[in-house]
């Protein structure tokens, strides 16, 4: 069987996404949000409008993504809270697999012993994997995830795609 072969670097390079990550991994957290841009100037309904065409539409998509790129950030990160915090079941096997694995790397390869009880570290690893996951189906994860890539996706490109260019950034590009 054949497999397939996706060309990222075609797509990526064809909707100008490899420069616009690039500076998220050679960045630090706190120069990542350094220019995060006042919420007066983020929600300034006196620029929103609808766009006349696709090649306008585009045009303030590429400008605002990068303008508010740290906002984005900031909204994504709050969708994502929003999603774990109605989703209890998620958030609880989460904590419980983050919490399984320090416990058991605390234990730096050490049997636990509680009692006459014995486990050794593949023991609980296993355990863990032998809750966790049955737990993770319950908690509908792809659910989740597909809901916070729809709900990012519209709040983040709606308001790219509606909030128009600055006055002085709308004449830049054009000759004298």
């Amino acid at each position: 069987m054949a497999r397939i072969q996706i060309p990222l670097d075609v797509i990526t390079s064809r909707l100008g996404l490899g420069e616009r990550f690039e500076s998220l991994r050679s960045g630090s957290l706190s120069s990542r949000f350094s220019n995060l841009r006042p919420l007066s100037e983020f929600f300034d309904f006196k620029r929103l409008s609808k766009p006349a065409n696709f090649a306008e539409t585009q045009s303030r998509v590429n400008y605002n993504l990068s303008h508010f790129s740290s906002n984005y950030a900031v909204l994504f990160v709050m969708l994502s809270l929003y999603a774990l915090l109605t989703n209890w079941l998620l958030l609880f096997d989460i904590i419980l697999v983050v919490a399984g694995m320090w416990v058991i790397g605390r234990l730096d390869g050490r049997d636990l012993e509680i009692g006459t009880f014995r486990a050794t570290s593949s023991q609980l690893y296993t355990g863990l994997l032998v809750v966790s996951i049955p737990l993770g189906l319950l908690a509908s994860p792809i659910s989740t995830l597909l809901w916070l890539i729809g709900a990012s996706g519209v709040s983040i490109l709606g308001h790219a795609a509606f909030m128009d260019k600055p006055i002085d950034e709308a004449f830049s590009g054009e000759a004298v």
